[in-house]
């Protein structure tokens, strides 16, 4: 079983961070496959796989690059630029798929599918930790917001997949020392390096962070503090309510994410206690009961805060 690592031609950043992954010692001379060129690194953990197509466009390239090689993948991390609006500098990562937009079913602006979860891959936390270490030890805090982002965008694919990112302009996506903290922080997380410091047992707690913006500060605050794991991450503008009717109960696309947040990371993290984090002043009071409702029915726990952290 390996780890997919995925990079793109199409994306500067991915190739920034592809020729960072390069530099590490113990990878094999390139291969052909139907889906690009790879290489194998002689821990026998992870493959690096370069393709032409932009990653968020290549829909199950984790199955056709399996069915090529006859290598079996675990799991995918996709190397890739981050864009935001406000160009702020960020060394970032996500879980993927599109919940809670309609219609569902019809292809996304930025690939995937509407209301099609992937399963999150369970170095989530882990490298989220990591990154935000090593990232501070070279100071790079002082220019960049580590951070996590909450669920979105494509490709569509089946092994649990993460996306890792540097933004949100060219001036970043060509940072090799940024490059190089990430490759560092997966080669430590994975055991590239000799060292595999995720220490994943399936009876670790998981959390599912529903509510909040776009960058989850309430909910990756708890991940960098604890060593609990973590699954999907859903922002508010994915937990639709229609309009409130007290006579009837809430409705709308909210319910289809929360389902599929929850489906989805038990794909991941089978065998774990999976609970939920609500940013609970993101929410109306009805909304906020009507998804603790929906979580109990599903058979999970809702935890607070500071409960999360006196726990650890």
């Amino acid at each position: 079983m390996v780890v997919l690592i995925v990079a793109s031609n199409s994306d500067m950043a991915s190739m920034t961070l592809y020729r960072s992954m390069l530099r590490l010692d113990g990878w094999s001379l390139p291969s052909q496959c139907s889906v690009g060129e790879y290489r194998t690194h002689e821990s026998g953990v992870a493959n690096l796989l370069l393709i032409d197509e932009l990653h968020i466009m290549a829909d199950d390239i984790d199955i056709s690059y399996q069915e090529s090689t006859g290598l079996f993948v675990e799991g995918v991390l996709i190397l890739s630029r981050h864009v935001s609006s406000s160009k702020t500098p960020a060394i970032t990562l996500h879980a993927i798929g599109i919940p809670g937009i309609l219609p569902f079913g019809e292809k996304g602006s930025s690939g995937g599918l509407n209301g099609v979860l992937v399963p999150p891959n369970r170095f989530f936390a882990p490298l989220y930790r990591t990154m935000c270490k090593f990232a501070k030890e070279r100071k790079l805090d002082d220019e960049f917001d580590l951070t996590l982002e909450t669920t979105h965008h494509g490709p569509v694919l089946t092994k649990p997949t993460l996306y890792i990112e540097i933004g949100s302009t060219e001036k970043e996506w060509g940072r090799d020392d940024v490059a190089d903290c990430w490759t560092e922080s997966i080669a430590y997380v994975l055991g590239l390096s000799g060292t595999n410091s995720s220490s994943l047992g399936d009876s670790q707690d998981v959390m599912i962070g529903f509510g909040g913006g776009h960058y989850a500060p309430r909910h990756k605050a708890i991940i960098l503090d604890s060593n609990i794991n973590l699954g999907h991450v859903i922002a508010n503008y994915s937990l639709l309510f229609d309009d409130f009717d007290i006579s009837s109960d809430p409705s709308g696309p909210w319910i289809s994410s929360v389902v599929a947040a929850v489906e989805s990371t038990k794909i991941s993290f089978p065998n774990s206690n999976i609970f939920a984090h609500l940013d609970r002043k993101s929410f109306k009071g009805w909304q906020r009961s009507a998804i603790i409702a929906k979580l109990d029915e599903l058979g999970i726990e809702v935890r607070r805060g500071k409960e999360i952290l006196q726990r650890e």
